[in-house]
């Protein structure tokens, strides 16, 4: 009876909104990490004022501060590798600071995560002032105030605030982290990173607050040629894993009370370039990047100056604490849902060749209640038809052929929290 009671106890706070993000509290952490002067992954780690050192010990220190507010609930780690490349000839050591949350499941995990790495115009020059205070000290605030309205809660899965180094020199904090997880086997059910969040007025002066773009892969980078030619054979290009997060954070935007939008932008990331979230999709993890609606090019990667009566440089006045903080309750409204709910079916599939009926399969699911069967017409973009599964791992969609239909399944807990949809195929 005891253990009933505590576990209808967390399924109330899993399930319970968490409260609204502080811009004031955003704005504080951005002006402490421009503080730093410049955060280069390959800058000072031994001045305690200044550069990547200092600003790595800082990260560290809140999400101890944080830890201990709640009883422990969150544990401070640090991994680290070196790395090599052209942006680091020499080799630098990179390296994450983590804030754990241990959940029900060790091994099952939703990381939200921001790269703390700043630089100028010359990638190589590492001791220039580089603020980087949208690029990406807004999305390390992101993640250190979703730490602090998630601390205390008891999830099912493992949350992971994860502050990465060396974006910059070529995505190696982010691809340290996802090679961690792969070799600690961790189940990665979510990956949220966030770079450039925190301004609205883009390129030209144009404003632009209704809404932040959410990147997403559709055929999957981690899949070989017989499971991209299975996909495109089953229509399934819109339906990855990482499409279907994307999808699930649309879905959790349009029925929250943000004020916010999703632009559900179907490319890995923007065109020609690249983030922290695709070292994860190399591993076959669901993983997409926010960025804001308009971006302001003269604001990043840029030295420090006025040319021309144009002001270069990712400043603090430049950016909009307001919207931020839209985008961190977003975030963190992701977290809650997804670390609360069961994992998603590893797989379901579907068979009715040459019938007016479709039968729908999939595996059990360890903590999953009941199952969402969801449908659509191939040509609608989203599910509109649902039937809820009790008791079994199988449906037959009556007069729903198979030719004319996507379908797909997902899990949901005793508290209601629902996993990502996992797409039908052969």
């Amino acid at each position: 009876m005891i253990a009933t009671l505590t576990f209808a106890a967390a399924a109330v706070a899993a399930a319970t909104p968490a409260p609204p993000p502080s811009p004031a509290r955003l704005r504080a952490d951005v002006a402490t990490l421009v503080g730093f002067g410049t955060r280069h992954t390959a800058s000072t780690t031994t001045d305690p004022r200044r550069g990547i050192g200092a600003a790595r010990d800082w990260a560290a220190e809140q999400f101890r501060v944080i830890g201990a507010s709640c009883g422990g609930c969150i544990r401070v780690e640090r991994i680290e590798r070196s790395f090599t490349g052209p942006r680091a000839p020499g080799g630098v050591v990179v390296q994450d600071v983590l804030g754990i949350q241990p959940g029900r499941d060790p091994n099952r995990v939703v990381i939200v995560g921001a790269h703390i790495d700043s630089r100028v115009s010359d990638v190589m020059d590492t001791t220039s002032d580089a603020p980087g205070a949208n690029d990406d000290a807004s999305g390390v605030a992101l993640v250190l105030e979703a730490a602090r309205l998630l601390a205390g809660r008891q999830f099912d899965a493992t949350i992971v605030y994860a502050v990465f180094s060396g974006e910059e020199q070529g995505l190696w904090g982010a691809t340290l982290l996802a090679d961690t997880a792969k070799a600690r086997g961790w189940q990665v059910s979510a990956m949220l990173n966030n770079d450039i969040v925190g301004n609205t007025i883009g390129q030209g002066g144009k404003r632009e607050d209704r809404y932040v773009r959410v990147f997403s892969e559709g055929i999957r980078a981690s899949e070989d040629m017989a499971g991209q030619i299975a996909r495109r054979g089953n229509g399934g290009e819109d339906d990855g894993p990482s499409r279907a997060l994307a999808k699930a954070i649309d879905g959790i935007a349009a029925k929250g009370r943000f004020g916010l939008g999703i632009f559900l932008d179907r490319r890995p990331d923007r065109f020609g370039r690249g983030g922290d979230h695709e070292p994860f999709l190399k591993l076959g993890y669901p993983a997409v990047r926010f960025s804001v609606a308009n971006e302001n090019w003269d604001a990043q990667h840029q030295d420090l100056r006025t040319e021309k009566g144009v002001v270069y440089g990712d400043t603090i006045d430049r950016m909009d604490f307001p919207y931020l903080a839209k985008v961190t309750a977003i975030n963190v409204a992701t977290l809650a849902r997804l670390a609360a709910a069961p994992a998603a079916p590893p797989s379901a599939t579907i068979a009715g060749a040459l019938s007016r009926d479709t039968t729908v399969t999939w595996p059990a699911v360890p903590g999953a209640v009941r199952y969402r069967v969801q449908w659509r017409r191939t040509d609608s973009p989203g599910w509109t038809d649902t039937r809820e599964v009790v008791g079994g791992t199988t449906t037959i969609l009556r007069q729903v052929p198979v030719d004319d239909h996507f379908v797909g399944v997902s899990a949901i807990g005793a508290n209601g929290a629902e996993s990502l949809v996992t797409f039908a195929g052969r």
